[in-house]
C-alpha cells in the first residue's frame, strides 16, 4: 500500500498533522515507537507538569486558608495521590489521541520508523522496526516529527532517586527536603515553582545572567524577585561542576557570579539544560536533508532539502521547541502537501508560556530586541497590584508590559508576568496576528473585574493614559 502521507512521531505536531492530513482526504499513516500515542508533551512533558503545577497552586490555598476566610485544620499533601491524578489525566488524553486517529481514518503503525531511501517511482521508503521484525512502507510524502530529548551534562546519567531529567522527576512519590536545579529555562523554573510550594528547599543555578533568559529582562527580574521572596535561592551567572553522589543525596561545586566557590548539597538534582533533537538514527543519511547542529533545515512550507520530506516540531532549526509550534508547523506541512493555501510560521507571532507562580506569557520582540532593530520604542506597563481581580485572587505580583513602535503604534511585543499570564497572552497574540495597533486595543472594551483588564491598561500606558495606576 502506498500512503499519501506517513508521519513519523505522534507528539502534538505529529498527531495533529496526521489528523489534518486525514481531514484533507489523504491516505495517512502515523508511526510511533512508544506504547502510547502523544509523545513527550503528553506523557513526560507539558501535560503532567502542568497537572503538578495546578496541584501546587491548589496546595498554596490550603497552606494559607485564613487569607480566604476559611479554616482548614490539618491539611496534608499526598504526593502519590497528586501523581495518580496526573496519571489519569495523561491516560485520558492518550486514549483521546487514539480516538482521533480512528475518527480521521489514520492508520497507526507501532514501531520505530526511519527513512530508507526513494523508490524508482519517486515514493519514499519507510522502514518500521518492531517486535514483528522489519516492515517496509511507502509514501508520496513523509513528515518527520521525531521530537527531542533532555540534554544531560557530560558524565552524568539520570537515575530515579537522585539525578533527574523531566522524566524521572515526574515519578517522585515523596517531596524531597531539598533540591538543586541546574538550568533556569521553562522546565527548570516550573519544577522549582512546583517543589518549592510543595515544601522543598530549592536552589536554582543558571549559567546565563538571568532566569528565563529568552524573556524580556524585566520579566526575568520580576520572577527572580518573587522566587527569592518565597524562599527559592537563585544563582545566575553560575557554573556547576564536580557533580557527585553523597551519602545523603547529591553534591556539586558552584562557581558563583562573584567568583566565589561554594560546595552545595541537596537530596536530589534536576538537570534542565535544554533539549536535543532526535535526528540521529532516523535515516537522514539516505536523503538530502540538511542539518544545522543536529536540527533540520526547512523552507517556509516545512519542506526539507529532500523532495517530499517535511520536518516539524523540536527537530526544526530556527523555531522554539514548543508543542504549539510543532502543531502549527504540522498544519503548514499538510497544507503544502494537499495543495491548499499555506501561511508560513511567523516567528514573532509565537506565544511563549511558562507556568510558574507567577505565570509568564509573551509574544513578539522584547524591549531590548526592538531597540536593537532600530524601532522608535514606546513602552506601556501596568502592575497587577492595581488590578481588582488580581487582588481578589491574592495573586497581585507582576505586570503587563507592551512594547510598541512610537511612529505607527504597531504592537511589537507584549510581555506578562502575573496571574495566569499564559492565558492572558492570548489577546495580544490575536491582536498582533490581526495587525491591530495600540489604539485598537485602547478602544477595545475590557470586562471588569478581570485580570485581562490589565492588558487594556498597559496599552493605555503606552501613551501615559492608564487609569488605575
Amino acid at each position: 500500500m502506498t500512503y499519501d502521507v506517513i508521519v513519523i512521531g505522534s507528539g502534538p505536531g505529529g498527531y495533529s498533522a496526521a489528523v489534518r492530513a486525514g481531514q484533507y482526504g489523504l491516505k495517512t499513516a502515523l508511526i510511533e515507537k512508544d506504547k502510547y500515542l502523544g509523545g513527550t508533551c503528553l506523557h513526560v512533558g507539558c501535560i503532567p507538569t502542568k497537572a503538578l503545577l495546578h496541584s501546587a497552586e491548589v496546595w498554596d490555598y490550603f497552606k494559607h486558608p485564613e487569607e480566604q476566610g476559611i479554616s482548614c485544620d490539618n491539611a496534608r499533601l499526598n504526593l502519590p495521590a497528586v501523581s495518580a491524578r496526573k496519571g489519569k489525566i495523561v491516560s485520558k488524553h492518550a486514549r483521546g489521541v487514539e480516538f482521533l486517529m480512528k475518527k480521521n481514518k489514520v492508520d497507526v503503525i507501532k514501531g520505530y520508523g526511519k527513512l530508507a531511501g526513494t523508490n524508482p517511482s519517486g515514493t519514499k521508503k519507510i522502514q518500521v522496526h518492531s517486535e514483528r521484525g522489519v516492515e517496509e512502507y511507502e509514501a508520496k510524502n513523509v513528515i518527520l516529527a521525531t521530537g527531542s530529548e533532555a540534554r544531560m551534562l557530560p558524565g552524568l546519567q539520570p537515575d530515579p532517586l537522585r539525578i533527574f531529567t523531566n522524566i524521572e522527576i515526574l515519578n517522585l512519590q515523596h517531596v524531597p527536603q531539598s533540591m538543586l536545579v541546574i538550568g533556569a529555562g521553562a522546565v527548570g523554573v516550573e519544577f522549582a515553582s512546583i517543589f518549592s510550594r510543595f515544601g522543598s528547599k530549592v536552589t536554582v543555578l543558571e549559567m546565563l545572567p538571568r532566569l528565563v533568559p529568552v524573556e524580556d529582562e524585566e520579566v526575568s527580574k520580576e520572577l527572580e524577585k518573587f522566587f527569592k521572596k518565597h524562599g527559592i535561592r537563585c544563582e545566575t551567572g553560575t557554573k556547576a561542576e564536580n557533580i557527585r553522589h553523597t551519602a545523603n543525596g547529591v553534591a556539586l561545586t558552584a562557581t558563583l557570579a562573584n567568583g566565589q566557590v561554594e560546595e552545595m548539597e541537596a537530596e536530589c538534582l534536576l538537570v534542565a539544560i535544554g533539549r536535543k533533537p532526535n535526528t540521529e538514527n532516523v535515516g537522514l543519511e539516505t536523503s538530502a536533508v540538511q542539518l544545522d547542529r543536529g536540527f533540520i533545515k526547512v523552507d517556509q512550507n516545512q519542506q526539507t532539502a529532500e523532495p517530499n520530506v517535511y520536518a516539524i516540531g523540536d527537530i526544526v532549526a530556527g523555531t522554539p521547541q514548543l508543542a504549539h509550534v510543532a502543531s502549527a508547523e504540522g498544519m503548514v506541512a499538510c497544507a503544502a502537501i494537499a495543495g491548499k493555501p499555506v501561511k508560513p510560521i511567523n516567528r514573532n507571532r509565537i506565544p511563549g508560556a511558562t507556568y510558574t507562580e507567577p505565570g509568564i506569557g509573551s509574544v513578539g520582540l522584547t524591549e531590548a530586541q526592538a531597540r536593537a532593530q532600530g524601532y522608535d520604542v514606546k513602552v506601556g506597563k501596568f502592575p497587577f497590584i492595581a488590578n481588582s481581580k488580581a487582588e481578589i485572587l491574592g495573586m497581585h505580583d507582576g505586570f503587563v508590559k507592551v512594547v510598541a513602535d512610537g511612529k505607527f503604534g504597531e504592537i511589537l511585543g507584549v510581555h506578562i508576568i502575573g496571574p495566569h499570564a499564559y492565558e492572558l497572552i492570548a489577546e495580544a497574540v490575536a491582536a498582533m496576528e490581526a495587525e491591530a495597533t495600540v489604539d485598537t486595543l485602547i478602544n477595545t472594551i475590557h470586562a471588569h473585574p478581570t485580570t485581562y483588564e490589565a492588558l487594556g491598561e498597559a496599552f493605555n500606558a503606552v501613551y501615559g493614559q492608564a487609569i488605575n495606576f
